[in-house]
């Protein structure tokens, strides 16, 4: 699966926040975007904020969103269109955070596994992750409430999940639909995720269901 590999905090600069794409780093002193708060390029510092259209209030909210979960064009578009032909009452906002926040690679990193989506989901793709005691390997699998999410036996040796995880994994707080058990080292899906604990606002969310719908 495509994947974008590029400098990752030129794209909180050029969003002009913090979207946690850097992990531990990201949320320092040392983040470029608190350094450089202005725009990437040649004409960075003198940059001027120009009137922003519709069309690209509904852009950069889809930027947004797709830089902090770390998706291409393609699965997003997919997850919002799901998320509009379902017949329910829940809103479209639930429906699409919800599927967002429920991808295997996002869990891991909710539970603290990973500082970041990108490191998460590189445990998931090598197949260091477990889902309800088996191994998986493909990061947009959606999860559900019971299921249960660990780490590999044989994976709990190497260095990363022996020395490295461990520091961040003991202090992380997870959110309220996920019950983490720090000494098994596994999560269990307790409720569908909070929309308010995702850090995405719903005007964000607005914005990208007008983009796909227009």
């Amino acid at each position: 699966m495509a994947r974008y590999t590029g400098p990752k905090e030129k794209i909180e600069r050029r969003l002009g926040e913090r979207l946690g794409i850097k992990g531990e780093r990201g949320a320092g002193p040392k983040a470029a975007v608190v350094r450089r708060p202005y725009p990437p390029g040649q004409h960075g510092p003198s940059h001027r904020p120009r009137k922003v259209s519709e069309f690209g209030t509904q852009l950069k909210a889809k930027q947004k969103v797709r830089a902090m979960y770390r998706l291409t064009e393609a699965p997003l578009k997919r997850i919002v269109k799901d998320s509009l032909a379902l017949r329910t009452s829940t809103s479209p906002f639930v429906t699409v955070i919800r599927a967002l926040e429920s991808r295997l690679d996002n869990v891991v990193f909710r539970m603290g596994l990973a500082q970041s989506r990108d490191q998460a989901r590189q445990l998931v793709s090598h197949g260091h992750i477990t889902l309800n005691g088996k191994r998986a390997k493909t990061p947009s699998i959606h999860v559900r409430v019971g299921d249960v999410i660990g780490v590999v036996e044989r994976s709990r040796a190497l260095p990363y999940f022996a020395t490295f995880a461990p520091r961040w994994f003991a202090k992380a707080t997870p959110p309220t639909w996920l019950a983490v058990d720090k000494a098994a080292v596994t999560a269990t899906v307790k409720a569908e995720p909070v929309p308010e604990e995702s850090g995405v606002q719903t005007p964000d969310v607005q914005s990208i269901i007008e983009y796909y719908s227009r």
